[in-house]
């Protein structure tokens, strides 16, 4: 059975990694374009699911479940990020563009 801290921490970790995966998901539903979307969905959610998979580690009674909980928390914090890089440059070099709300364009200005 689980003591009262790693209980009460575990429920909060939870708790927050559920928050930022639903603020991931408004913010894909929201947000204007491609890019804004791409940005809330690989930041908040990652942050999202590397808190739940650190409650898991928290919650579980078991060593490797925790060893495997953690292990996934780095692959998500490394390969999110540069997915969503390597999509958004995609997506612009084929030609989809930003919002007009986007004051900055730093790839236009490169290739001018």
């Amino acid at each position: 059975m689980l003591a009262g801290i790693e209980l009460y921490f575990g429920g909060a970790l939870l708790v927050l990694g559920a928050a930022f995966t639903l603020l991931a998901a408004v913010g894909v539903v929201r947000l204007p374009d491609l890019y804004t979307r791409m940005h809330a969905a690989s930041k908040a959610g990652a942050v999202g699911g590397g808190l739940i998979l650190l409650a898991v580690a928290v919650l579980s009674q078991d060593a490797a479940v925790s060893v495997r909980a953690i292990i996934g928390v780095m692959f998500v914090l490394l390969t999110t990020p540069v997915a969503a890089h390597l999509l958004a440059r995609a997506s612009y070099l084929t030609g989809y563009r930003p919002c007009n709300d986007t004051v900055i364009d730093d790839i236009a200005q490169r290739n001018e």
